[in-house]
């Protein structure tokens, strides 16, 4: 599970990247740096990429859909939680977004991590950082709704490449290429089956010391 990624270029790079239109409008909240899950009592947000009629925009929203799930003590009671990543697809809940173009969005990142299996010396798990060498700035598959507290939005993720498998072997986000983007963002749902796959590991690294 990525509970963690990065967006360390500038607003300008960003839009520039993704096909909006300038003139683009200087943002003193960019580079956002690490990116974190958004929690009940304390937000947290990333910026995204939505289609906006024939072009597209930067928007910021929290990372983590908010859901209802039973308390494992009382199953009665209803907890909230913000899902981050999204695994199961043949989910009712997510469904509804998926199949929705306009639910769809482009999640810019650099760099995003994953835990490793075996602790460290000091007994915790080391992070690992992941990156595209070719592409200084790509997307996750993502997808959002509207929520009490606005737009929120997760990620797919989908069975971990060579790369990522040896050190986080349940799972990996889905990386899109460039040239599936317009097709994430518009196309049926039906079409989009090739997409939600493992991204070619001889594209990417491990950056050794966590560094971008």
């Amino acid at each position: 599970m990525c509970n963690r990624y990065r967006l360390t270029a500038k607003q300008a790079e960003v839009m520039a990247t993704f096909g909006i239109r300038p003139p683009y409008e200087p943002d003193e909240t960019f580079p956002v740096g690490d990116i974190f899950p958004t929690g009940k009592k304390t937000p947290f947000y990333g910026a995204v990429i939505v289609k906006d009629g024939d072009d597209r925009r930067l928007e910021r929203m929290e990372w983590g859909v908010p859901t209802q799930l039973p308390s494992k003590r009382d199953p009665s009671v209803k907890l909230t939680k913000y899902v981050t990543n999204v695994r199961n697809l043949s989910s009712s809940f997510w469904r509804s977004m998926l199949t929705t173009p306009a639910r769809r969005c482009l999640v810019p990142v650099t760099s995003f991590s994953e835990y490793g299996i075996a602790p460290g010396e000091d007994g915790k798990k080391p992070l690992h950082w992941f990156d595209v060498p070719s592409r200084p700035i790509f997307a996750f598959a993502g997808i959002w709704r509207p929520t009490e507290r606005g737009n929120a939005y997760g990620f797919l993720t989908t069975e971990p490449n060579a790369i990522v498998v040896p050190i986080h072997p349940k799972a990996m986000p889905v990386i899109l290429h460039d040239d599936d983007y317009e097709r994430w963002l518009t196309a049926s749902w039906d079409e989009l089956g090739g997409v939600v796959a493992p991204y070619p590991s001889q594209l990417m690294r491990v950056l050794a010391d966590g560094s971008v």
